[in-house]
């Protein structure tokens, strides 16, 4: 069970009175986690007690566990998706919350198709912002002076839609930063950004993305970290800088602003940022025009302490990507939060990528455990889960939600007092399957790190991947589509290694592939595509132009819809086969 612990830190005085409180608040909650959960959940019950949803299970008025456990059903989205369809079209009544509906947040829309619509109420705003009120007073202990700079963040909004009853949807992000929390925050000299809120706020990719890198490079000698919410985000900066240095050293040169931006709030606050400096320019020139990419973040903003960006689950494949652009900057992942609900933070956020954690607090929802492959009557409580097993994520809102299954698989590191802290391990969803064979997310990020070491004597890269189960042809076989980062085209890999790459995928693969492969013949020869540089940059704009948010797109590790499918074999380059059968023999059984 858990054991009394401080702060891991080397720097352990707040850097304010502000601070202070703000760890105090999370050692209070930390330390009483299963008194504060049953105080979340009678609260949710009591206030909701009038809704069609609970009042369908006949709780009676009841706000204890037992009752709440042994009547309400664990579900999916699709379980309650007709309800939502009701308030989406309109229907006011107490569907799931006594408190009306504010709005739905979108999730990403690339981890399985369709955008979810998810129902929240205006509160929940308060809580989110309480937790990010906590990630700077965490971070301080470990990075001193952050008051002494900016942040150089690169952050999107997308347009918003409404839905046939009026109400709008828009990603979680975009909610957030349209919010008076966001843009009327009082200003905190630890929390100072380079971009200007209207540059934020521009519904414009590019002409938001133009405008935060302006600002960065104008500001280069402040800023002391610098970051997006994905590592793939802050990806897209850079080669959007790679893209379009030229134009904006000629902006910095002139003190005039590219006519491509016509959004009047950007031009209207950058007419007040830029001046005309031909000596940044000449610099910005010199960084770039030879192309050499290598240690760019830390050659233009020099004095960068770290990233902030997540680097956990699916973004973990950019992490060699995000060194080789940073010169090796630590890389910090603060929190853990999806469309659904704000979940916590990592307490010991400058740990290695691989040894991130989440500590849930327990104030932000009720919090239910499904150890993994159990039946949904197992669920366990937030204060009784183990060390070392993994669960599924469920979950209870203020705003309705009811026992809903997030999708996430979390593994039991350790406890910071009596609150448990999770490592992210992968998505529920299965990504590829040709018969009795299922290849997780984790698994697959596991074959291409693998095999990625067959390339490092060639000094090259996996920059971006995804997959495909090929069923056309019999057997059917794994596709795997990969962008390269080569960084001496002399000595570039030869088609021999690439087909080796494939070998080393399938023997990381699991036992029930590598049967299949060898003794029952039912999957064919794992295939790489190795596709054109920017191609995935291209798979992004497509997503976007179709809905998703520019701050929560990941690329989706599985793919089958026919436009991305034309989209990625039209940029394929060369074509590579496993030349072997994996290893495998029979396991005996006792």
């Amino acid at each position: 069970m858990a054991v009394e612990s401080t702060l891991p830190t080397p720097f352990r005085t707040p850097a304010s009175d502000k601070d202070a409180k703000a760890l105090q608040f999370i050692e209070e909650m930390t330390k009483n986690v299963d008194s504060v959960q049953e105080r979340v959940l009678r609260e949710i019950l009591s206030r909701n007690a009038e809704t069609e949803y609970l009042k369908r299970f006949i709780l009676n008025g009841a706000t204890d566990r037992e009752t709440f456990k042994s009547r309400i059903p664990v579900v999916t989205y699709e379980d309650i998706q007709p309800e939502i369809q009701r308030i989406a079209n309109g229907d006011k009544s107490p569907i799931f919350s006594a408190h009306p509906i504010s709005e739905f947040l979108t999730s990403s829309g690339t981890s399985a198709g369709e955008r979810k619509l998810m129902p929240t109420i205006h509160e929940e705003l308060d809580r989110r912002q309480l937790l990010y009120s906590l990630l700077m007073p965490v971070m301080n202990l470990y990075v001193p002076g952050l008051d002494k700079g900016k942040g150089l963040y690169f952050l999107f909004v997308k347009a918003e839609t409404k839905t046939p009853g009026g109400l709008l949807a828009r990603p979680v992000l975009t909610s957030y930063y349209n919010s008076d929390h966001f843009k009327t925050r009082p200003y905190d000299p630890f929390n100072v950004y380079t971009s200007p809120n209207e540059a934020i706020l521009c519904v414009d990719s590019f002409q938001s993305m133009y405008a935060q890198m302006l600002c960065g490079l104008i500001m280069r000698n402040e800023v002391l970290r610098v970051g997006a919410v994905f590592a793939s985000g802050l990806l897209r900066a850079i080669h959007f800088l790679q893209n379009n240095w030229k134009q904006l050293a000629h902006d910095i040169a002139t003190g005039t602003l590219n006519p491509k931006i016509t959004d009047a709030p950007v031009r209207e606050c950058m007419r007040k940022i830029l001046k005309p400096n031909p000596e940044l320019a000449q610099f910005v020139t010199m960084e770039c025009y030879e192309e050499n990419w290598e240690c760019i973040i830390k050659r233009i903003w020099p004095r960068t302490k770290y990233l902030d960006v997540i680097v956990t689950g699916a973004m973990a494949q950019y992490i060699p990507t995000l060194e080789y652009y940073s010169g090796g900057l630590p890389m910090a992942c603060t929190m853990y939060a999806s469309s659904e609900c704000y979940f916590g933070l990592n307490l010991n956020p400058m740990c290695k990528p691989s040894e991130v954690t989440y500590t849930i607090m327990p104030n932000m929802a009720y919090f239910e455990f499904l150890p993994h492959g159990s039946s949904t009557s197992c669920l366990v409580d937030l204060a009784d889960v183990e060390v070392g097993k993994e669960y599924e994520l469920i979950l209870t809102t203020y705003a309705g939600l009811c026992r809903y299954r997030v999708g996430d698989i979390l593994r039991v590191t350790g406890f910071h007092n009596a609150a448990p802290q999770f490592r992210f391990i992968r998505r529920k969803n299965v990504l590829l399957s040709i018969e009795s064979d299922k290849t997780d997310e984790a698994e697959l990020q596991n074959a291409i790190e693998n095999a990625s070491l067959l390339l490092k004597e060639f000094n090259t890269s996996v920059v971006e991947y995804t997959s495909y189960a090929d069923t056309k042809q019999i057997p059917g076989h794994y596709v795997i589509y990969w962008e390269l980062l080569v960084k001496d085209s002399a000595n570039a890999p030869t088609d021999d290694v690439l087909n080796r790459c494939c070998l080393q995928m399938e023997e990381s693969l699991n036992s029930v592939y590598r049967q299949s492969r060898v003794a029952d013949n039912s999957i064919g020869p794992l295939e790489i595509r190795v596709v054109e540089n920017g191609t995935f940059e291209e798979l992004m704009d497509y997503a976007i132009s179709r809905g998703a948010s520019i701050n929560q797109y990941k690329v989706p590790r599985c793919v089958s819809f026919t436009p991305i499918m034309e989209l990625l074999n039209s940029r394929v380059v060369s074509k590579h086969f496993s030349p072997d059968l994996p290893h495998w023999t029979p396991e005996r059984r006792r």
